[in-house]
């Protein structure tokens, strides 16, 4: 009964209504701003800016490898130019030397005395050989007084490796001994590995500590510093070691870096005198056929009154010097004692017989008074020797 086209419009929208069509709204335009990204062209952009990354890290990394090996140089020049010694020192002399104290305060201060002289004039080896010929080969016992056999190398031998030694590692080699309770009367030998805790130096003796580190990365020394010193080998803990310092050490770390050497190194490349080793000899030829260099000793020196002038001779340039001294009755005395030997003349013995100190004053040259006066005169004479060789190294 209504108007048909009401009719009409009413139908669609039933329609539309019942169907579920929605009706669509008109699209509006995007606007610049909301633009679709370029995502290929972004990607590129990333990637550009990582390659630029990497190749600054390539160029810094390059730039620290060339300081490095500047640094390497350097070193490797330094020690070319270095004033190392090639060739070394050694004195023997009997332990009966400490017979002729009388009391275990001047014993003490006899070995003292003896190492002393050494250390003066640089000797690298001291030799302790026994003229009674029992086989003293051990630093182990006690002196029990004078005229025990064997007895007097040993305490001898014991007081020389105590002074050797650097003032903050004897509490862990040397625990309280009868031998060293004059050690106090002892004066120090103050050689240049002897170092106070603020002192700088390249190398330094240390004892390898029993604490935990990581596996691989080495061990960790007391080289007598504020800091320990981590090392680059893995060690058994109690070991003396000679430490190597880097030369750039991070100041805000705890620990300080450094590589284990060969004792030999401050000597032979430092140019510094690193103290002296102490063996124990049975007996006169003992000294001889158990030289711990590989061939021996190149020139051996006995000293005696009986001997050539000292100002009349020179020196060859050598290896190892061995420079022997004898005890209360001279080296006759020392041969006598020994089974080994079948002569009766020292100086058959030894490359040189010298007499050190011609037209003496005195009747008898103490051996403590001998060692100075012998390795006096004999110091120029080894300059020489070396002086046309640098660095201390051998001619051909």
């Amino acid at each position: 009964d209504s108007d048909p086209e009401v009719n009409k419009l009413h139908v669609l929208v039933c329609v539309k209504m019942s169907t579920g069509v929605a009706v669509k709204r008109p699209q509006t335009v995007p606007s610049q701003a909301e633009e679709r990204v370029d995502w290929k062209k972004r990607k590129a952009e990333i990637k550009e800016a990582k390659k630029k990354r990497k190749e600054a890290k390539l160029i810094k990394e390059l730039e620290k490898q060339k300081q490095q090996e500047a640094a390497d140089r350097a070193q490797h020049e330094q020690s070319q130019n270095s004033k190392g010694r090639a060739y070394t020192v050694s004195v023997a002399l009997p332990g009966s030397v400490l017979d002729n104290a009388q009391s275990t305060e001047l014993r003490t201060y006899l070995a003292g005395q003896i190492a002393r002289a050494c250390v003066v004039f640089c000797v690298d080896e001291i030799v302790v050989f026994d003229e009674q010929g029992e086989d003293v080969k051990s630093v182990e016992g006690e002196f029990k007084g004078v005229g025990k056999k064997g007895h007097a190398c040993i305490q001898l031998a014991r007081i020389l490796q105590y002074l050797e030694c650097p003032q903050y590692l004897r509490k862990w080699f040397f625990p309280k001994h009868q031998d060293l309770q004059y050690a106090g009367l002892l004066n120090p030998l103050d050689s240049p590995h002897h170092m106070r805790i603020d002192d700088e130096s390249q190398y330094r003796e240390g004892i390898v500590l029993d604490r935990p580190i990581k596996q691989g990365k080495g061990s960790l020394v007391n080289c007598g510093m504020r800091k320990d010193v981590r090392i680059d080998k893995q060690l058994q803990s109690g070991l003396r070691v000679t430490v190597k310092l880097n030369k750039m050490q991070n100041q805000e770390s705890k620990l300080c870096k450094g590589m284990v050497v060969a004792p030999h190194l401050p000597r032979t490349e430092g140019g510094l005198y690193w103290g002296y080793t102490v063996r124990l000899a049975s007996s006169l030829s003992a000294v001889f056929t158990e030289s711990p260099h590989e061939d021996g000793y190149d020139l051996t020196i006995g000293t005696s009154e009986r001997g050539s002038n000292i100002d009349q001779t020179t020196l060859s340039p050598f290896k190892h010097l061995l420079v022997v001294f004898g005890g209360l009755q001279g080296l006759e005395a020392s041969v006598d004692a020994d089974q080994n030997l079948d002569v009766t003349d020292p100086s058959v013995l030894f490359d040189l017989y010298l007499n050190t100190c011609p037209s003496q004053g005195s009747r008898t040259i103490r051996t403590e008074e001998a060692i100075l006066v012998s390795m006096a005169g004999l110091r120029q004479k080894i300059t020489a020797a070396f002086s046309d060789a640098p660095n201390g190294s051998l001619k051909n």
